[in-house]
């Protein structure tokens, strides 16, 4: 009688799955940085395509990905979002955002139908990260600031990843990401700041201080993100938001750091000087960087 195939061991898939995020990774970061460099239409047309991407993750996580009308509203909002931000109509794409956001989950809750109130919420998440990446982009040193927060997310991400399963420990929010410990956080916090000295050196503008403060928040920001897009779906019983990157999962995967680091930073920048537009261009010209 046959005993069927033998268990592949938990060392031979950890070591496929990432040799399977180095090449994807070796892949996507050049080409990132490529458009990034690129910038105008084509960076515009990248952060929307990811931001239309995660929305899809989005409604298949929470299962609202049949509710046609409904859909159809949430793709054409995010979509116009982003075209407003590129075109220097931010408070606008904002406007459209909220007002779509609002519709949606008002209409839910007076037909009691939950996932278009989580799809509404899907609305909010990838059209604000489309608009975000296309504001910042199109501000003032837009080129330094996107390739810092990339810089910033992605040691944080890196290093976490590697001194989580290197030391292990107490763990960070087990009810959310039981893989996720203290240790990665705090190692990814620490590379983090890494870049923020880095930036310094390389640049030699803005005090020292400023660069690690940056760096410091982006890194927090980032890993809010993270746990985030964790408990939305630890919530809905789902492993992966989707199958598109090999070793990684979906957009949604890679990008919820991104996201949270973008988005959180840029509101933290508007709501200090006021600005839509390009907070973080303010923030130069009013401190002298």
């Amino acid at each position: 009688m046959s005993e069927g195939p033998l268990p592949v061991p938990t060392s031979d898939i950890r070591r496929t799955e990432l040799r399977l995020r180095v090449i994807s990774a070796l892949l996507l970061v050049p080409a990132a940085l490529a458009v990034t460099y690129v910038g105008g239409v084509w960076f515009a047309l990248g952060a929307g395509a990811c931001a239309l991407i995660l929305l899809r993750e989005w409604s298949l996580i929470v299962k609202a990905q049949n509710a046609r009308i409904a859909c159809a509203l949430a793709y054409g909002t995010v979509t116009v979002a982003v075209i407003a931000a590129s075109a220097g109509e931010v408070a606008a794409g904002f406007a459209l955002l909220l007002v779509a956001t609002a519709a949606l989950a008002l209409s839910a809750v007076a037909m009691g139908q939950r996932h278009i109130l989580w799809l509404a919420g899907g609305v909010a998440y990838a059209g604000s990260s489309g608009a975000v990446l296309v504001v910042l982009r199109e501000g003032t040193a837009g080129l330094a600031v996107i390739v810092f927060l990339f810089g910033v997310v992605w040691a944080t991400d890196i290093v976490a990843y590697f001194v989580g399963r290197r030391f292990g420990g107490p763990k960070l929010w087990v009810r959310v990401s039981p893989k996720k410990t203290w240790s990665g956080a705090i190692g990814g916090f620490v590379a983090a700041v890494a870049i923020g000295w880095l930036g310094h050196q390389v640049t030699g503008r803005a005090g020292m201080g400023v660069w690690l403060l940056f760096a410091a928040g982006l890194s927090v920001f980032s890993q809010i993100g993270d746990l985030f897009e964790s408990a939305l779906k630890r919530h809905f019983g789902v492993k992966d938001s989707g199958h598109i990157i090999p070793g990684h999962g979906g957009v949604m995967d890679r990008l919820d750091g991104l996201v949270g680091a973008g988005v959180l930073g840029y509101a933290v920048a508007a709501l200090l000087t006021g600005s839509m537009v390009d907070p973080v261009g303010q923030i130069i010209s009013m401190r002298g960087y």
